[in-house]
Parts: structure tokens; sequence; C-alpha cells
């Protein structure tokens, strides 16, 4: 080999950049990905890993979409921060369901939630800064944080707490370099919803030492029993300069295709994002911004109904879980996952394996009776399991009966 070609030869792990080749692989999506890999392969599996509705889109909001389709005025570029029809429809939304006035100058269209909640760790994070996240949290969280330099600081609760970290907690991690503080209620994967009382103290605390709080609302509309969602800005409304909002249609509408999301906040943040996003992605679809405005400016009945849907698999999936030795299954509050621990499960011997990890039980389940779910590492500690009941009653109890079975059989 001569000397040029050795100093030019690359090898492959230079290929990629070091921040890039970090990011770890979406669990929720790999698990689903599998799952209806094996289905099509004609194998009967069950796949509790998908967050989203098994519902179609309401038809009203279909329509909407089809008209816009014959517009030409929807086939060209359209503003990076959105259609202004949409911007203030977001706005009117927001009074509507959280009780306080936005400006739609305030507003950012973006392609999805996970879009929102990437723009949003990047308009205000710089390396070293550290985010508050409680555990367990959404998968793409920890990976949004690190992508702009800055670390994830995860702050655990468990199944004794009911996956609600305290402010204690919080306090107890906070440090010199703490920028931010990730929100989630109603959560994923828990389904945990924070009390009033508790999304006000926490979110006082956070006025108090200067932390901006990104609260990530997607789930708004899907609370069940006594619970309810509790908007941070409209407990604590000085919080509003320090506080970015996430959400969008995906899962109150059963949109979860047509990506469209929206953040707000502070004028100077969204100005940063929009930019950001001008050279980024450019406009979400205007088809798709439209299907939106039809979707917020329409009732809740279809969204309602959903609930009622959600709820009575609520009830089912953890009945039938809770039956099992070794899981403890609280009741989600919101959302539409259960997070049963399966702590009392690990270390013992199913059909000649001992899983000594949820990611390892979460292997042998798929492996043994074609059922998939998503291991607790996808989100924080070892040792629970996420379950979609975002599927159909009949099949939700087929695939928890699999795994009554299987599972009965560890000694």
């Amino acid at each position: 080999m001569t000397e040029h070609s050795a100093s030019t030869t690359t090898s492959p792990r230079s290929r990629v950049s070091a921040r890039v080749a970090a990011i770890a692989e979406s669990a929720t999506l790999a698990v689903d990905a599998k799952a209806k890999a094996l289905k099509a392969a004609g194998r009967p599996v069950i796949g509790f890993g998908a967050g989203e509705p098994d519902f179609p889109t309401p038809d009203y909001i279909v329509e909407a979409a089809v008209k816009a389709v014959q517009d030409p005025v929807n086939h060209r570029y359209s503003p990076a921060a959105g259609l202004p029809v949409l911007r203030e429809a977001i706005a009117a939304k927001t009074l509507r369901d959280s009780g306080y006035e936005v400006k739609p100058s305030d507003v950012l269209v973006t392609n999805g939630g996970k879009q929102a909640v990437f723009q949003a760790f990047a308009a205000i994070l710089d390396p070293g800064d550290e985010v508050l996240l409680p555990a367990p949290y959404w998968t793409t969280y920890p990976e949004a944080i690190r992508l702009t330099g800055a670390e994830p600081v995860e702050v655990v609760a468990g199944v004794d707490q009911g996956y609600l970290v305290t402010v204690e907690q919080l306090e107890a991690a906070r440090t010199p370099r703490t920028k931010a503080l990730l929100f989630n209620s109603p959560s994923n994967p828990t389904g945990a919803v924070y009390s009033p009382e508790q999304t006000a103290e926490i979110g006082r605390w956070a006025l108090e030492h200067g932390i901006w709080v990104i609260t990530d609302e997607i789930y708004e509309h899907l609370t069940y029993d006594d619970a309810v969602f509790t908007p941070v800005v409209k407990v604590v409304p000085e919080l509003a300069d320090t506080t970015i909002v996430l959400n969008g249609v995906a899962k109150t509408y059963a949109m979860t295709g047509w990506r469209v999301g929206w953040m707000i906040g502070p004028s100077d943040v969204v100005k940063a994002a929009t930019n950001l996003q001008s050279h980024l992605s450019s406009n979400v679809a205007n088809v798709s911004q439209r299907a939106a405005v039809a979707a917020l400016e329409g009732d809740l009945s279809a969204a309602h109904e959903m609930r009622t849907a959600f709820d009575r698999r609520r009830r089912t999936m953890v009945e039938m879980l809770s039956t099992i030795d070794g899981v403890v299954c609280p009741a989600p509050q919101g959302a539409f996952y259960a997070y049963p621990s399966v702590e009392g499960l690990l270390g013992r011997t199913i059909r000649g394996v001992t899983p000594t990890t949820s990611a390892e039980l979460a292997a042998l389940v798929l492996d043994e009776v074609e059922v998939a779910v998503v291991p607790g590492e996808a989100f924080g500690p070892s040792g629970y399991l996420r379950l979609s009941y975002a599927l159909g009653d009949d099949d939700l109890v087929e695939g928890v009966t699999r795994l009554q079975s299987l599972l009965r059989e560890a000694v």
C-alpha cells in the first residue's frame, strides 16, 4: 500500500459523524416495524408497540384535505412558520382548551410533534447545558437533547411513586448548569398525569430558579377517571416567558400520518426556531395544514369517542395484566399506554430462559408467543414493559391472554 493510499483510507466509523452515530434508534418504531414485518410474513403477531390510535382520521378532516388538494394555492410554498389560518386556529384552540391567550405570531407549525421537540431544544440549549428529564421518558427526548450538545439528567420516579417526580427530586438534581425541565403530562410511556397542585408546584419551582419548561401536551384530551390535564402556563402564568409548549393533531384526531405539530413560546424563541425550520424543512405540507385547520375548528366529538374506547381497553388490559404473578400494573390516568413493572419476573425461568432485564423478557415474549411489547430500557430504567392499548379489543384480549399464559410459567 502506498503512503498516499494509506493516508486517504477512511474507517467505516469515520464515515458518519460522531454526533449522528451516537443517536439510538427509536425503540418504539423498531418494535412496531419488527411486528409488522413478522405479520407480513404470515406470523400471527400482535403488536403493543405502536403509539398511534387505531381509528381512521374523522371524515370531515379528510374531506377538507381533499378539497385542499384541488386548490392550486396549496401547490406552492407557504410561510415556514405555518399558514396564518392554522396559526390562528392553534391560538384559538389554546384559549379554548388551555384557558390562556397566545398570539398567532408566537406559534410555529412543525412536521409532527417530533420536529417541535427537536427545534424547541435546539432553540434554547447550548453545549454543556443540562435538562432535567423525568424518567420513564419518551424515547426521543434524550436523543434530541444530546444532539444540541446538552446533557439529559434523568430523574427517576418508579412504580411506587406512580411514575410522578417530586419537586424534592428535581431540586436534588438541579445544578448551576440546569437550563430546562422536560414536562410531559399525560405521559408517554407511563400514562401518569400530574394533578393541578403538583403541576403548579413544579411550575413555581421552575420559575423560582429561572429554569425553562418544555411541556409536551400531545395527550391533553386523553385522561380518565378523575384525572385532568393541567397546562402549566395556566396555573403559573408567570412562566409564559420561559415555557415552550409542544402539541399536535396526531393523537387527538388520529392524524399520526399527517405530520402536523406545533410549538408555542416567547417571540424570540419562536422566531429563532422558525429560522432553523426555514433551512431545515421549510413549510409543512399545505394539504396537511388545511386538514389540521378543519380538525382544530371542529368539535371534539370524535376525540371523545376514541377516549371512550381507550378507557374500555385500558380497564381490560390493567385487569388482565394484574392477574400475573410478578407484574405490578398501575392504572394509567392518561394517554393510551400501560406501563407495568415486571421486576418480579426477572431472574425467574420461563421455558428454559432466565431473563434478567426487561429487554430480554420482551425478546422472549416475541419469540415464544408472538406478542410485541417495548422494554423499559427504551424509556429509562430496566424492569418495565410498555403496552399500547390503541388497538382493537379482540387483539388486545388475545395478546394479553398470550402474555398471561407465558408469564405464568415463570418459576
